[in-house]
C-alpha cells in the first residue's frame, strides 16, 4: 500500500509492506522485492519516502558491511530475509530508522509464545536522516496481533510565509 500525503510544500510517500515469510517459495519473495523496487523507483527524489513493514527478516545487531544502512542498534542475529532487506536498503540509499536509536527493552517488534524478535522496520532515505528524532516500539497487551506498535517521531520544518506589505511603505 502506498499513501501520498501533501503537507504544505512537502509530499510524503508512506509505503506499507508485508514480506513473504521464510517458508514460502523464492519466486514469491523475488516478486515481492521487485514490486517494492518498482514502488520506490516511482517516488521522485524531491519527495519524502517512509517504508514501514513486516519484512519477516532479522537484520541482527552487527553491521557487517551495512554500516550506512544500519544504525548499530539492531536485535538478534541476521538471517537471509534480513540480508535481503539490507541489500534492498543499500541499493536505494535507505536507512533503517529503528536501528538508529539505542533502546534497552523496546527493540522487539514481534512476540509469540515461542520467540521475541525484530521483524518490523521503518526505512527512509539516508539524506532524510535529520527528519526523524526517535523511533521506538510501544509494547501493549491490548493489541490483537503479536506485533508491537512501531512509532517514528518526525520533525518537518515548514517555511513561514512572508507577510505582504499593506498600504504605502513608510519612511522614518
Amino acid at each position: 500500500m502506498n499513501i501520498e500525503l501533501v503537507v504544505c510544500e512537502y509530499t510524503l510517500n508512506v509505503v506499507s509492506a508485508y514480506a513473504p515469510h521464510a517458508g514460502l517459495d523464492e519466486e514469491v519473495k523475488r516478486c515481492f522485492w521487485e514490486g517494492l523496487d518498482e514502488i520506490v523507483r516511482q517516488v521522485p527524489p524531491a519527495e519524502k519516502l517512509f517504508i514501514e513493514g513486516d519484512f519477516n527478516g532479522h537484520i541482527g545487531s552487527i553491521s557487517g558491511g551495512y554500516g550506512e544502512v544500519l544504525g548499530g542498534f539492531g536485535f538478534g542475529k541476521r538471517n537471509r530475509g534480513g540480508t535481503s532487506l539490507l541489500d534492498f536498503a543499500k541499493a536505494f540509499g535507505l536507512v533503517i530508522a529503528n536501528s538508529s536509536f539505542p533502546k534497552r527493552a523496546h527493540l522487539v517488534t514481534f512476540q509469540n509464545a515461542m520467540a521475541k524478535t525484530q521483524i518490523d522496520y521503518l526505512l527512509l532515505m539516508r539524506y532524510d536522516r535529520g527528519l526523524y528524532k526517535d523511533c521506538k516500539v510501544i509494547p501493549s497487551k491490548l493489541l490483537a496481533t503479536q506485533h508491537m506498535l512501531l512509532v517514528i517521531d518526525v520533525g518537518i520544518m515548514l517555511k513561514r510565509r512572508k507577510r505582504s506589505a499593506r498600504g504605502r511603505p513608510r519612511i522614518r
